[in-house]
């Protein structure tokens, strides 16, 4: 994989606050604490059942990269306070100019499917590195998860291969991430070049309508593509006319039939997709064309996919842009950072945290976290524990559900493995190249879907996963929650 963010300074994609508390930390003699960060969030995301992790190889690029150059202190040195005078102490710019991250990051890896409440990463060192790289991560991470997870509904609503093409519409060069995010959450393949040759994954495409209307007639068009991409003919037959463009496109390919070739297709970008579909594919059977495939675009996500499939529809393949990489019914994920254990500097005991504020759904969980994930004995997943590392498991193994103190699981006697891998540690990256392959990542997401009930994969009311905090964890946060509203 090419350095994608090779001209992104990971180090300034922050919010200001972050470098103002980095220096107040400083000041205070708080820069050798260590803290830990979990990131994780409270909702699926376009009210579905899970969520499929993605970023973490923008985050590996990120550590790898992630220094304070000369013209960023340059740059700091010139901001003033509202009151006036340098927002920046010169000693503390020194300082960040010498920084070497050294900070442990553990993540789930790419394609994983996860859930509410539970961490895809967590942070462990020095509280002021963490701090710095709290907007980064969480842009890389938000953004692509929600991408790939809106990918996986859209290609398991459409049974079939997708391409993504939304490059055009993506905000800005986003699009990039975007397009990966596509394709480890199902998609195919892309259209968008760059991304192919950065992130090796396939590409797809063939011509517009432009090239239809650069010609004469529509079928003096077919017939010159055809003969330049014998091997890539998927023909768009709505520029004027989708029966005439059919006909046309039915005889090129019984012309490429001829001479041995195939077409592969036809496009279709305009109109009612699923009459249209049922239309083409009856009489492209009917004159023994029955190896090419119905390609529909225009505009699809999950929700219209699902209906032209239910009118009864055969499509051989589909191409989603602008609904798939905008995450166009919505546009973020919503994952949070925070701080949820410190110790001092040669303390072997972490001191827990929460924060309370006045929504109990906002009330965070206190721990150096990891989850332990429970299969039943056909494979499936029966559920999520987050679990303190530091602190014994309860025999039952039983899970509370962090909203919910009545609604419990025991998953004891169930086979299990831990969902966080190293990805930094002593602030290099680790994370092995597998790890960060796109495709390989797909294929994670493949083989998680296969493992997850029917019942959580379905567009509407999809049934809830069960996660749950270790019992033990519940009480400490329960107690600790309310040891700070003074009511322990």
């Amino acid at each position: 994989m090419s350095n994608a963010g090779a001209c992104v300074d990971y180090a300034m994609f922050t919010d200001l606050y972050q470098l103002t508390m980095a220096q107040g930390y400083w000041q205070s003699g708080k820069a050798d604490e260590e803290a830990c960060f979990n990131m994780y969030f409270r909702a699926n995301p376009f009210a579905g059942g899970y969520t499929v992790a993605c970023g973490m190889a923008q985050l590996a690029e990120m550590f790898e990269t992630f220094s304070f150059s000369d013209s960023d202190i340059e740059y700091l040195a010139g901001l003033s306070a509202p009151a006036g005078g340098p927002l920046f102490d010169a000693d503390f710019l020194q300082y960040l100019k010498g920084m070497k991250l050294s900070i442990d990051v553990d993540a789930v890896h790419e394609g994983t499917l996860v859930f509410p409440n539970e961490p895809l990463v967590r942070v462990k060192g020095p509280i002021i590195q963490c701090q710095l790289v709290e907007t980064a991560l969480l842009n890389c991470v938000n953004f692509q998860s929600l991408i790939a997870t809106k990918a996986a509904r859209v290609c398991l609503a459409a049974g079939g291969p997708v391409a993504e093409f939304g490059l055009r519409r993506a905000q800005g060069t986003g699009g990039l991430w975007a397009s990966r995010a596509s394709v480890v959450g199902g998609c195919a393949s892309t259209s968008n070049v760059l991304a192919g040759k950065m992130f090796d994954i396939p590409v797809s495409g063939t011509h517009a309508h432009s090239w239809v209307m650069a010609f004469e007639d529509e079928i003096t068009a077919f017939r010159a593509y055809a003969k330049l991409f014998p091997r890539n003919c998927v023909l768009l037959i709505d520029t004027y006319d989708v029966k005439q463009g059919l006909e046309n496109a039915i005889t090129v390919g019984l012309e490429m039939k001829e001479r041995g070739e195939k077409l592969l297709g036809v496009r279709i970008d305009s109109g009612d997709l699923a009459w249209l579909a049922k239309e083409c594919r009856a009489r492209l059977d009917e004159v023994g064309l029955t190896e090419t495939g119905i390609v529909l675009s225009n505009d699809l996500d999950e929700y219209a996919i699902h209906s032209i499939c239910e009118q009864g529809a055969i499509v051989g393949s589909w191409g989603v842009g602008t609904k798939l990489a905008t995450a166009y019914d919505q546009p973020t994920l919503g994952g949070v950072y925070k701080l949820a254990a410190t110790r001092n500097p040669g303390e072997t005991r972490w001191r827990e945290h929460v924060k309370v504020t006045e929504s109990t759904a906002k009330l965070t969980f206190p721990g150096v976290l990891d989850i332990r994930r429970y299969y039943q004995e056909d494979g499936s997943i029966a559920g999520d524990m987050v679990f303190d590392v530091n602190e014994p498991i309860n025999e039952q193994e039983r899970i509370v559900d962090p909203t919910d103190e009545l609604r419990q699981k025991t998953l004891s006697g169930l086979r299990h493995e831990t969902l966080l891998h190293p990805l930094v540690k002593g602030g290099e990256v680790v994370l092995p190249a597998e790890y960060r392959d796109a495709m390989q990542a797909r294929e994670r997401a493949v083989r998680g879907f296969s493992e997850l009930d029917e019942s959580r994969k379905r567009l509407y009311n999809p049934h809830s996963y069960p996660v749950g905090l270790e019992a033990g964890l519940f009480a400490r946060r329960r107690d600790l929650a309310a040891h700070l509203r003074g009511l322990k």
